[in-house]
């Protein structure tokens, strides 16, 4: 142990000494190597020094001005050239910096160690942020005060963030606390933007799953502010003249934020992905999207392909249908598909049955396509346990209730006395050709005689006209069978006196004939 405790003493002693000796003097600038060659060591103690050294001294050089400011020449050329000899030593020592960034972005990816990653990581966000504060660019568009001047370095962070093969949400998770800053999230937003879209072109469009988990991992920690006067907190500090610029505009973080989802949103995801931008869609992107009816071809892909899932886009359907309008292509036809005997049991249940009831709330809803869904709801019911069955029998009186023109299905006098011969056709996936206005609801009549007499009860209720006012559903949707056993066990049943004659025999009573030849003793 005192070993090692040494020998990590004496490589932070070597280094504390060569970084004092080239910050001393110019003439000790040689003596960078030294410190760059322990940023290939493999020991994580010797890493950990050599980077916070690094940090340390190109930190200093950058405020002190000692880095060549302008178009960097060939390495080469610089000395041939007429340049004094403070700028030969400038480009010298520029050149050794881009190696310093160069070996920390490599050490993000394939470093062994997690600690190594993070340092290199927050160095590298550190000298960005020195960057922005004594830029190494000269430029006379000063729209994004300095910060465009390192775009191409955030985006040599993000991309190595963004790994291909390699799980980063670590490093990513420790990136959060850089989206902080207003100046570097919208950058890396725009930034994000541009990697996915070259990236994904130059695999063709390939599914690739751990890439797109980053990318999604990354972009879904990005939150909104909601006013422009909290677009305050930056990295860089904004001199007056650069108040008005982008970064400070609420509408262009907005903007950004809505190209960046579009942009990743547009190309083919893992299933996997797709039910999980289906969680958050609704309260973490659509609020912060000028025109949400743009994500009508994600959702649509998403309903091909998150088909036993697609409960969890219902309330971003929702949104869109009946606040933004949104014709939805065959919105209806597809939510009529989606009743068939496994929507009872699955897992989103109640908030499928809350969202279908809404759908089904307009009162401007053609008749056949309500009478489609009390028909199917109906000969569903015939399978339907019983705890479903409480809430599903409310269910099709309150849309009855709201088109009273689908009360004919409870009175059709020439409605067929065979069974076989009812015209609604069970299997046709379009409601409009299904026939369901020329059938009956026959099934009902089936329920009155259902062995729970609660069922019965409720079914029972369309032998009389109906009242105007709506069942309540909400406390019905979570109904399970548990509550239905457990509400019968505490029923206080009335004492109802029987005949009762002990038995004499094996079978009937005292003096039966039987009882006389199978006596008990």
């Amino acid at each position: 142990v005192r070993a090692k405790k040494a020998a990590k003493e004496s490589v932070s002693s070597l280094l504390n000494q060569r970084l004092e000796s080239v910050l001393e003097s110019e003439k000790n600038a040689n003596v960078v190597f030294d410190i760059l060659e322990f940023l290939e060591s493999d020991s994580e103690e010797e890493l950990l020094h050599a980077i916070r050294t690094c940090s340390r001294l190109f930190g200093t050089l950058l405020e002190r001005g000692e880095l060549f400011v302008g178009q960097l020449p060939e390495e080469e050329d610089a000395f041939a050239a007429s340049y004094s000899a403070e700028e030969k030593y400038k480009i010298w020592m520029r050149y050794r910096y881009n190696s310093c960034i160069h070996r920390l972005l490599e050490l993000m990816v394939h470093a062994s160690y997690q600690k190594i990653k993070e340092l290199a990581l927050c160095t590298l966000m550190k000298f960005v942020k020195l960057e922005c504060e004594h830029p190494l660019v000269k430029s006379d568009w000063d729209e994004h005060y300095n910060f465009p001047h390192e775009l191409l370095k955030v985006q040599s962070i993000l991309e190595r963030l963004l790994q291909v093969d390699k799980d980063s949400s670590l490093l990513i998770s420790r990136f959060h606390e850089f989206l902080e800053y207003e100046d570097v999230r919208y950058y890396v937003m725009t930034s994000v933007n541009y990697c996915v879209t070259k990236f994904m072109q130059k695999v063709k469009e390939a599914v690739l799953p751990v890439y797109q988990q980053n990318v999604f991992t990354l972009i879904s920690s990005v939150t909104m502010p909601e006013e422009e006067s909290e677009l305050t907190n930056c990295l860089v500090k904004q001199e007056v003249k650069h108040k008005e610029q982008k970064v400070t505009k609420l509408k262009e973080h907005k903007r950004a934020f809505e190209r960046m989802w579009l942009g990743f949103l547009k190309h083919k995801l893992p299933t996997s992905l797709y039910k999980k931008v289906l969680v958050i869609l609704h309260d973490s992107i659509l609020p912060h999207m000028s025109k949400p009816t743009l994500m009508i071809d994600f959702l649509t892909a998403a309903y091909e392909i998150v088909q036993a899932h697609t409960q969890m886009s219902e309330r971003w359907i929702l949104t869109c249908v009946r606040k933004q309008n949104l014709e939805y292509p065959d919105f209806y036809k597809k939510l009529y598909n989606l009743l068939d005997p496994s929507v009872f049991h699955v897992k989103y249940r109640a908030r499928f049955f809350h969202l279908a009831n809404l759908f089904l709330s307009s009162t401007h809803l053609p008749v056949y396509l309500v009478a489609a869904f009390v028909k199917r709801l109906a000969r569903l019911s015939l399978t339907a346990p019983p705890q479903v069955l409480l809430m599903v029998v409310p269910f099709i009186c309150n849309l009855i209730r709201r088109h009273p023109t689908c009360r004919l299905l409870l009175h059709r006098p020439t409605a067929p006395q065979n069974l076989l011969d009812d015209p609604y056709l069970m299997e046709e996936e379009d409601p409009t050709k299904c026939r369901a206005l020329e059938s009956s609801l026959w099934e009902l009549k089936t329920l009155q005689k259902h062995y729970h007499p609660d069922v019965a009860s409720a079914a029972a209720a369309f032998n009389k006209p109906l009242s105007e006012k709506e069942d309540d559903l909400s406390e019905l949707l979570e109904i399970s069978a548990f509550e239905i056993f457990e509400k019968e066990l505490k029923k206080k049943t009335k004492n109802i006196p029987l005949e009762f004659e002990p038995a004499k025999g094996l079978f009937g009573k005292k003096n039966d004939i039987l009882a006389q030849h199978f006596a008990l003793e």
